[in-house]
């Protein structure tokens, strides 16, 4: 099993306070900027950063759907990181100051690949649609917050 890893990045025209707080509510905002791939989210503990425990369906081809749940933790200062219960996938999101009222943040999972020709598949191809997933992700957390 090799490990798959998939990273985006977008610079947002907001302080990196208020993008991080924006990404950390679970209970109001993250649901509100997910990309259509995410289905049934929902929070069933907290929803406020550390402690927070959420689940979602993320389908990210028409074949492969992941039913996550997700125990979230805050290990730094800016730095979110969601551990999935059901995986051994772990997404760490990280917003930093990128200048005068405006932020970079940065989204990278990973997870244990399948093995064989099936994990070199997943390994070549899954970071980039997780990529796009992302992207959007980001797209709308930017209108979110630049409003």
């Amino acid at each position: 099993m090799a490990q798959v890893e998939a990273t985006t990045e977008r610079i947002i025209a907001a302080d990196a306070e208020t993008v991080f707080d924006a990404l950390a509510d679970y209970k109001e905002v993250r649901g509100k900027v997910l990309p259509g791939q995410f289905s049934e989210y929902e929070v069933r503990e907290g929803g406020d950063g550390e402690g927070t425990l959420v689940h979602w369906k993320l389908q990210a081809t028409s074949k492969r759907i992941r039913n996550c749940l997700l125990e979230v933790s805050e290990p730094t200062d800016g730095q979110l990181v969601e551990k999935d219960r059901n995986s051994s996938m772990v997404t760490t999101w990280v917003v930093t100051p990128a200048g005068e009222g405006k932020s970079k943040a940065v989204v990278s999972t990973v997870w244990n690949g399948a093995g064989g020709i099936g994990g070199f598949f997943e390994k070549t191809f899954a970071p980039k649609g997780l990529g796009r997933i992302y992207d959007e992700l980001l797209q709308n957390l930017a209108t979110e917050v630049e409003k």
